[in-house]
């Protein structure tokens, strides 16, 4: 269950980058996997296809690439490298 606990937490930082963007969807995610993650790319979906129903990330694209470097910083985390998201017309 470690997993589904990183997965809120990681679902909840995309709201907040999502709230400061005004976004009403995001949707596109690229994320890293850090050599330590204990996720693979299939894995991290699966993951995410859980987690994501009723958020603003909900059918989002994922393009997830992977570290081998295990002394990186972020070797035992997800990061998030960039959103892309929709922003409603009416309050740009």
């Amino acid at each position: 269950m470690h997993e589904m606990s990183l997965m809120r937490d990681l679902m909840r930082h995309i709201e907040r980058l999502a709230d400061r963007e005004n976004a009403v969807a995001v949707t596109s995610i690229r994320l890293r996997l850090g050599a330590l993650s204990h996720f693979s790319p299939a894995h991290f979906r699966e993951h995410f296809d859980q987690v994501a129903p009723g958020t603003r990330a909900e059918g989002a694209t994922l393009e997830i690439s992977t570290s081998d470097d295990i002394h990186d910083p972020n070797a035992q985390g997800v990061l998030i490298e960039s959103l892309e998201v929709e922003v409603d017309s009416a309050v740009e």
